[in-house]
């Protein structure tokens, strides 16, 4: 992608969704942090449906160290590779009682102290809690970053160094939703839908892709 697509790229995708916001569903911090730690692996619906029935009986820290690990198992076993997530939140939540005061810590460093928070957990974080402007790259931003042009990189630490460079500093702290729901919805894996993309023209993805005939729906 060249440099002078940049800044329209992502006017565009600002147009279309002015106030981008995670699917991920809290209230708070922690409950934010809960959301991300199980959603590894996982879809952000599939994660929802737990913290619904998890959320309304234990929010806290404190609240879920009482659940004890097998109570937090029955409310997020419908989440793939529960009973490893459970164990990480409840030493995250041990941590966070009596480290930090039952409160979720604002730096990196912290963040990825606690277990099972890496890198793209502790980005996420920062961005949608703390309005920081990083970038949590996933399977989508990974693959729009390469697939676009906009940040090309073999690895996730590759493609978030590059955006970290070419995002425009109007755009540093939303980019992170726009390129996940662009990748999610639209810039899909196995065919892109190019003929709904907003960012088309500015993308270096050729052939583009168009809408399947009627004929074809039929």
């Amino acid at each position: 992608m060249k440099k002078s697509d940049i800044e329209p790229f992502f006017a565009s995708l600002k147009a279309a969704n002015p106030s981008p916001q995670t699917e991920l569903e809290y209230t708070t911090v922690f409950e934010l942090l809960t959301a991300v730690l199980l959603s590894a692996q996982a879809t952000d619906v599939g994660v929802n449906k737990a913290t619904r029935k998890l959320f309304p009986v234990a929010n806290t820290p404190q609240a879920i160290l009482d659940l004890g690990q097998e109570g937090l198992e029955s409310y997020i076993k419908t989440i793939g590779l529960y009973r490893s997530k459970a164990k990480h939140l409840m030493e995250t939540c041990r941590m966070l009682v009596e480290l930090h005061g039952g409160k979720v810590p604002a730096t990196r460093e912290e963040l990825e102290a606690l277990p099972g928070v890496g890198r793209k957990t502790a980005n996420v974080v920062l961005n949608v809690a703390f309005g920081q402007p990083t970038m949590a790259v996933d399977t989508h931003i990974f693959r729009v970053g390469n697939r676009t042009g906009l940040a090309p990189g073999k690895n996730p630490l590759e493609v978030e160094k590059q955006l970290m460079k070419r995002v425009p500093d109007d755009y540093a702290v939303d980019s992170h939703h726009w390129l996940i729901l662009l990748g999610r919805y639209v810039c899909q894996a196995r065919k892109p839908r190019c003929w709904e993309c907003v960012v088309s023209q500015y993308c270096d993805f050729s052939p583009k892709t168009e809408a399947p005939s009627a004929s074809k729906k039929a």
